[in-house]
């Protein structure tokens, strides 16, 4: 991510309900601003708003076709997001991995006896609260 901007300004465009269901209506081609209210119980001029966020982060672009002005999706923000998150995902699933596997370790030694090394682990805990 080059532009720490735009990934503040595509995250603050996803944060709102409508405008996600905008876009989600845009994965499926493009639509005029009329189209694109007619789901929504709210006035032209506010999903123009919405609209005007989209564009501003540069999830949306706004086409010419005769007298129709559609909007399209844009996917470069999204998949610079997307990179984004998923660098932290893959941190997430390691730490996951390991907390399976201690939980795995855990319940197969359950009922054991310990080891001699677990109870020296014991032994010099002991001796260090005392």
């Amino acid at each position: 991510m080059n532009n720490p901007t735009q990934l503040d300004a595509t995250f603050a465009a996803l944060a709102d309900a409508t405008r996600r269901a905008i876009l989600a209506r845009l994965a499926s081609g493009e639509a005029s601003v009329a189209e694109l209210a007619k789901p929504f119980a709210m006035s032209q001029p506010a999903i123009s708003k919405h609209l005007k966020v989209l564009e501003r982060a540069g999830l949306i672009s706004r086409g010419r076709d005769a007298q129709r002005r559609p909007r399209r999706l844009e996917a470069k923000p999204l998949i610079e997001a997307n990179q984004w998150i998923e660098r932290y995902r893959r941190i997430w699933e390691e730490n996951f991995q390991r907390l399976d596997a201690l939980l795995e370790d855990l319940k197969r030694n359950e009922g054991r006896e310990p080891t001699r090394k677990t109870r020296l682990k014991k032994d010099v805990r002991g001796q260090r609260s005392s």
